[in-house]
């Protein structure tokens, strides 16, 4: 399958090799800047090879090379702008997160890629972690009963250095704060192992150490679910000297598991009422992982590869995607009201916060 990689950042490189994990034919990479392509293609050892091309403009790429799949990993701002184009083209694609920056953008890419027939996927990696996939099994064979409640909590630590890197992050109109880059994998958990559909957000940000940035750098939630349950979110850049934790809570009548870890990768509480053999290999459950962005893109590549070839929706479809922006957007209209947002949210972006602090 010929495989394309538009924006060569700090992500890009996870892409890469879940791409070469997965045999993808690397037809193309593409960045406004050329020093990283060839710095990204170095680091993979794939500077001699003349099949891969560089272009500075997606468009190009995708008029000459004509790949089957392409993951967008560009600055957020511009995510939807490059998913549409490779979507009206029927290529597929797999979106960093956010899918997009505003809920009009996300619904068109839902729509759009049902009318073309295109697979899309949202890189809501954690998905795959092991010890996520362990508690969606525990929460799909209800051994927790009725859910109580659950919580996310994102304690890491973003300084001056990081925000440097790239002069998009923090802004409004390419990055959102806190919340839209770093608590989203978390939000997205805790929304699909909560029940997904969701009644009402109230939420606070605030923006305490970053006074360089649009953004927030700390938020505060409480999500209302339609059956029942409650959950909180806290997610932040603030937290000295450097990342604590990835913590994810669900609370059931006949169940109780926390994940934590850097990245929601190890089992830190597995208790059930209905206790069986199996549970003791989940308990104390550590995946070992060398970054923050843990080990999922080679099983997100594996799965839409295997969505493409058999015609059906990808794991982490788009919707998923929307999901997760829904609840970060209804969290910054919540800000900016100051009252609590029923949802589904019906149109609202991260640009329609520039001003607020």
């Amino acid at each position: 399958m010929k495989y394309a990689l538009i924006g060569c950042g700090r992500i890009s490189t996870n892409h890469i090799k879940a791409a070469m994990n997965n045999n993808l034919n690397i037809v193309a990479v593409c960045d406004i800047f050329p020093k990283k392509m060839e710095d990204l293609l170095e680091k993979h050892e794939l500077l001699e090879d003349s099949s891969i091309k560089r272009y500075t403009d997606y468009k190009k790429m995708i008029e000459n090379e004509k790949p089957e799949l392409v993951s967008i990993a560009t600055e957020s701002g511009i995510h939807a702008e490059i998913a549409l184009y490779c979507i009206d083209n029927g290529v597929n694609v797999i979106i960093e997160k956010p899918i997009a920056m505003s809920i009009e953008d996300a619904d068109r890419i839902i729509t759009k890629a049902e009318e073309k027939g295109v697979k899309v996927s949202a890189c809501h990696q954690n998905r795959f972690n092991i010890a996520v996939q362990e508690l969606r099994k525990a929460i799909e064979s209800n051994r927790f009963g009725r859910l109580s409640h659950g919580s996310i909590h994102v304690r890491w630590n973003r300084n001056y250095g990081y925000y440097e890197q790239a002069k998009w992050r923090g802004t409004w109109a390419q990055d959102g704060g806190a919340l839209m880059n770093q608590c989203i994998h978390g939000i997205d958990l805790l929304r699909w192992m909560m029940g997904d559909e969701v009644e009402e957000v109230y939420g606070a940000t605030r923006q305490r150490f970053h006074d360089y940035l649009e953004a927030e750098d700390i938020g505060m939630a409480v999500i209302k679910f339609k059956n029942g349950a409650i959950a909180t979110v806290e997610g932040t850049t603030n937290v000295y000297p450097k990342n604590l934790e990835e913590t994810l809570y669900v609370f059931g009548e006949k169940g109780t598991v926390k994940i934590g870890g850097t990245s929601t990768n190890n089992i830190d509480i597995w208790d059930f009422q209905d206790e069986s053999e199996g549970d003791n290999k989940n308990k104390g459950l550590k995946e070992q992982t060398s970054n923050v962005y843990g080990n999922g893109h080679t099983s997100l590549f594996a799965d839409i590869i295997d969505a493409i070839h058999n015609d059906r929706k990808p794991y982490v479809d788009a919707v998923a995607g929307r999901n997760a922006l829904e609840i970060i957007l209804a969290i910054y209209k919540s800000q900016k009201t100051g009252m609590p947002v029923k949802l589904p949210l019906k149109d609202f972006s991260s640009v329609d916060m520039t001003g607020e602090f």
